[in-house]
C-alpha cells in the first residue's frame, strides 16, 4: 500500500499512525495466510470463530480483573480473601457456530460475567437471529434446520421457545402502552387466523387498529383476538383506547364490522364513522371476472371520487345502468351502506385521499397474511398474538416517519375539524 505525502514528515520519517496501520495489515495478512486464505476465514474452524473465542475469553478475564481489583498473576489487595479459582469451560452459540469458552471463577462465587451471563448458552445477537426468523413465519423446525445448516449449531426446540417467549412480556407492555391524545384517522381491520384448541383447528379473528397521528405518521395501536364481533366487543376495544390516553379520533375507518357504528357513537361520539372505501371496492369486485375487473373498478371510482354526494348518486345510477344486469349484487350493497359512505363524500379532496390512501395499512396486512399463511395454524392464541406482534414490528420498520402526502391534508383537517387537533 503506497504511503501518501501527508503521512511523511519533513524529515522523511513515516508517521507513527501509518507504521501502526502497516503492522496491523501485515498481521492480518499473516493470519489469513495461516488459516488457508480467505476460504479459511469463515469456515467451521476458521479465523473469525477462533478470534471470537479468544475475544470472549480475554473479555471475561478482564471482567474478573475488574471484579477482584487485581491483574492475573499479581497478588490480591491486602485483606482481600476472594481471589481467582480456576476456570470452567462451557459451549456457547455464536454467529460463527459453537465455540468453547473459559469462564473464570472466584473463590466465593460472587463473580457474575456480563458478556455471557451465568446459565446463558449463546452470545449476544444469536437471539435476534431466532426472533427475526420467527417473525417471518418460520416454524421451530425450520429455525432449527436453518441454524444447523448456516451456523452448524444444533438448537433445541426448548431454547427457541424460551427465546420467543421472552417477547411476551414486551408484547404485554406494548399492548398497554400510553397512546396519543388525538388521532386524525383510525383504521380498524380484521384477519382470520387458524388456531388449534381442544376441538381441533378453529378459525378466529384478530382485530387490528392502526392510528394516524397529527403529524401524518402511523402506528399500530394494538391487536385483539375474538371469536365473534359485535357492539359490545368493539366498545370494549374503543374503551381500552380511551383508557390508554386517546381523547379524540376524527375519522374512524372500518369495513362493515357488526356493531361498529354503535360502538363508535358510544365511545367517541364526535368521531365520524366511515366505511373503508378500499374494502368496499374489494368486496364489490370479489366475484367479478378478472378480465372485467379493471373496467368495473374504473366505473366505481367515478362514484367515490365525485365532487358531491349528489354527483356520487348520479354516478352510482350510471354504474347500475352499465353493470346492474351483469353484476346485480354490487349497487344494492353500496346503497345499503350509503349512510356510511356519504361522510367521506362531504370531505375536501385532500382529506379523502388521506383516508382511502392506506398503503401502509395494506402493506401491514399483506405482511401479516403472508406470515400466517406460512405458518398454517397456530398452537394457541398467545402464540398467534406473539407472531403478529413480531411481524408487525418488522413491517413498521419500513413505514418511516411523517407521510409527505399529509402536508396539504393536515391544513384541511385543521380547518374541517377546527380546535380538535393538538400537536
Amino acid at each position: 500500500m503506497p504511503i501518501t505525502e501527508n503521512e511523511v514528515s519533513q524529515d522523511g520519517i513515516v508517521s507513527k499512525s501509518r507504521r501502526k496501520k502497516s503492522r496491523s495489515d501485515e498481521l492480518l495478512d499473516e493470519l489469513i495466510a495461516e488459516y488457508g486464505g480467505s476460504a479459511g476465514v469463515t469456515g467451521p474452524d476458521g479465523l473469525l470463530k477462533d478470534l471470537t473465542r479468544r475475544l470472549v475469553n480475554r473479555a471475561m478475564g478482564a471482567e474478573m480483573t475488574q471484579h477482584l481489583g487485581y491483574e492475573l498473576g499479581d497478588s490480591p489487595p491486602p485483606g482481600q480473601d476472594n481471589r481467582r479459582n480456576g476456570k470452567t469451560e462451557k459451549t456457547v452459540r455464536t454467529g460463527q457456530g459453537e465455540i468453547a469458552v473459559e469462564v473464570p471463577r472466584d473463590r466465593d462465587g460472587s463473580f457474575e460475567p456480563q458478556l455471557i451471563p451465568k446459565h446463558q448458552r449463546h452470545f449476544d445477537g444469536f437471539d435476534d437471529k431466532i426472533l427475526s426468523m420467527y417473525a417471518r413465519g418460520m416454524t421451530v423446525r425450520d429455525i432449527r434446520a436453518h441454524l444447523e445448516e448456516i451456523y452448524g449449531v444444533d438448537v433445541s426446540p426448548d431454547l427457541i421457545s424460551r427465546v420467543t417467549d421472552d417477547v411476551i412480556e414486551e408484547m404485554t407492555v406494548w399492548q398497554n402502552r400510553p397512546l396519543e391524545p388525538v388521532y386524525l384517522i383510525a383504521y380498524l381491520d380484521a384477519l382470520v387466523i387458524k388456531v388449534r384448541d381442544k376441538s381441533g383447528v378453529q378459525n378466529k379473528s384478530v382485530y387490528i387498529v392502526v392510528g394516524v397521528r397529527p403529524d401524518g405518521s402511523k402506528d399500530v395501536l394494538g391487536f385483539w383476538l375474538q371469536a365473534s364481533e359485535g357492539a359490545k366487543f368493539w366498545l370494549t376495544i374503543l374503551t381500552e383506547l380511551r383508557q390508554r390516553g386517546v381523547e379524540d379520533i376524527l375519522v374512524l375507518c372500518a369495513d362493515g364490522l357488526t356493531g361498529m357504528a354503535e360502538a363508535v357513537e358510544a365511545a367517541f361520539p364526535r368521531a365520524i364513522f366511515q366505511t373503508c372505501i378500499v374494502h368496499m371496492v374489494r368486496s364489490s369486485t370479489r366475484f367479478v371476472p378478472w378480465k372485467e375487473r379493471k373496467a368495473v373498478c374504473a366505473d366505481l371510482r367515478t362514484v367515490y371520487t365525485a365532487e358531491t354526494v349528489e354527483a356520487a348518486e348520479a354516478a352510482l345510477d350510471g354504474f347500475e345502468q352499465t353493470w346492474g344486469t351483469r353484476f346485480p349484487m354490487i349497487v344494492p350493497a353500496w346503497r345499503r351502506r350509503w349512510g356510511e359512505i356519504t361522510p367521506f363524500l362531504t370531505f375536501p379532496m385532500e382529506i379523502r385521499r388521506a383516508i382511502y390512501t392506506t398503503n401502509a395499512v395494506e402493506a401491514l396486512n399483506r405482511q401479516l397474511r403472508k406470515v400466517l399463511k406460512i405458518r398454517g395454524h397456530m398452537p394457541n392464541e398467545q402464540a398467534a398474538l406473539k407472531l403478529l406482534f413480531m411481524a408487525s414490528r418488522n413491517a413498521q420498520k419500513n413505514w418511516g416517519g411523517r407521510d409527505r402526502r399529509f402536508n396539504t391534508a393536515l391544513l384541511q383537517f385543521a380547518i374541517y375539524f377546527e380546535g380538535r387537533i393538538h400537536h
